[in-house]
């Protein structure tokens, strides 16, 4: 195809919304890398002699956005291939009135919004577009946490509760003891001790200053 016919297919999409003639589905798809996409193109309205060309929009719609040419499919049942693209990357089959653009193999570089386009005379027809998303790894949605409905609090009577064998009481009673006894020794044991310290430091001190 000539670069002018390119040129003038990329303005009309820019300034364009796409064509309810030409039904794209789906709109948005999101896969895994290296999986299969398969992109259709409806057309009833148009006769069975048609042309169905693909194309791909990397970036988003702007004044530097720019359309590659990937393959159109004939009556014939040919397929032309655009620049760098081969049959083990992209297929092009119809059914009917259906046309199916299947990508194999698919990486974070196929992503964009393709096109389906038929050309006229002089108009150009193509769908809206579908927007194509790769990534490594698909994003999880968070599931929705559940309301948990506050349970009723019932006032039950305390039931009388029967001890048996020996009380513990007289135990604990004995270790609170035995332990208070020990800090005591203990705090006895230290001023003791603190009382030889400071003699000691008053004899250093008079010998000093003798």
């Amino acid at each position: 195809m000539q670069r002018s016919l390119w040129l003038l297919l990329a303005a009309q999409l820019a300034a364009l919304g796409g064509s309810s003639a030409l039904l794209q589905n789906p709109e948005v798809v999101m896969v895994q890398t290296n999986q299969r996409v398969m992109l259709t193109c409806e057309a009833k309205t148009f006769p069975t002699n048609l042309r169905i060309y693909w194309l791909r929009r990397h970036q988003a719609l702007s004044a530097g956005s720019h359309y590659e040419f990937l393959a159109f499919w004939d009556t014939t049942g040919k397929t032309m291939y655009g620049k760098e693209v081969t049959p083990e990357k992209l297929t092009v089959f119809r059914n009917s009135s259906r046309y199916t653009l299947s990508l194999l193999n698919v990486k974070p570089a196929d992503s964009g919004v393709y096109f389906c386009m038929t050309v006229g005379n002089p108009d150009l027809t193509f769908g809206k577009g579908t927007q194509l998303s790769v990534v490594d790894v698909l994003p999880t949605t968070a599931k929705p946490t559940k309301k948990t409905t506050p349970k009723k609090k019932v006032c039950r009577m305390p039931s009388p509760v029967t001890r048996k064998g020996p009380s513990c009481a007289p135990l604990i009673i004995g270790l609170l003891v035995a332990g208070i006894l020990v800090l005591l020794v203990s705090l006895g044991v230290a001023i003791h001790l603190y009382c030889l310290w400071r003699r000691a430091r008053l004899r250093l001190l008079k010998q000093f200053y003798k």
